[in-house]
């Protein structure tokens, strides 16, 4: 299938599940922002939130500021929503996506001049919020989960409580990612996967996972809770 292919058969899985893109703004695949690709790679960082030298800093953590020789602006902040950390003096930064020593720099460059000549500002995280993903589509509860060790694409399906049995098209499951600032698509075949003959591909923080939906199965159903053939109903416009 050629790239052009995969893009048109994404948009039609998101046109599908159309919560997805209510409860996800930006995922619009049709955009040149996001990359259709066969395979997705690994996110940004894929280390663990022990290893703090190179931890991509999400929101509700929460961090330690030090400022070498200024005891007075230590300060134990959380990260909001948004990702945005305010401190005094420094007032409202990024620090979503960014290591605790990218953090530290843009803090540094904000009190170099003004109020230090040459500061040295240390980050440290005091506690990790969990990572998350979500899955939208055709499952039997939507939602945003944690990632737990090492989670698979299936694990992840599973925490949703599976794909719908009446709706879902386990060819046409998708997962967004980004990948050195660019968002990424993959289109992936559950069927395929569970019968062993594709890698489970791994799912990793900040994914998001739409399932496909059988626009026929999902006619016949939609059909169902209409009143019995022959009844006619009000119709508004």
């Amino acid at each position: 299938m050629t790239q052009l292919g995969m893009r048109a058969l994404i948009v039609g899985v998101l046109a599908a599940g159309a919560s997805a893109c209510s409860s996800a703004p930006g995922l619009d695949a049709s955009s040149s922002a996001v990359a259709v690709s066969r395979s997705l790679p690994a996110p940004d960082s894929t280390t663990s939130a022990a290893d703090f030298a190179n931890y991509r800093i999400g929101p509700r953590d929460e961090l330690i500021v030090e400022v070498f020789g200024a005891p007075e602006l230590k300060r134990e902040s959380e990260v909001d929503a948004s990702g945005n950390l305010s401190l005094p003096l420094v007032g409202t930064i990024v620090a979503g996506g960014r290591t605790p020593r990218e953090v530290g720099d843009a803090i540094a460059a904000q009190l170099r001049g003004r109020y230090i000549r040459d500061p040295q500002v240390t980050v440290n995280i005091k506690k990790a919020n969990p990572q998350t993903f979500s899955v939208d589509g055709a499952v039997r509860e939507p939602g945003v989960y944690p990632v737990i060790g090492r989670m698979t694409l299936q694990q992840a399906i599973a925490s949703a409580k599976g794909a719908d049995s009446e709706l879902a098209n386990l060819n046409n499951v998708v997962v967004f990612r980004t990948v050195n600032n660019q968002r990424m698509a993959a289109l992936f075949s559950l069927k395929e996967i569970r019968a062993g003959r594709l890698n489970d591909p791994q799912i990793y923080g900040n994914d998001v996972i739409v399932v496909g939906e059988n626009a026929t199965r999902r006619f016949f159903r939609d059909l169902s809770r209409f009143p019995a053939l022959g009844s006619f109903v009000p119709f508004i416009l």
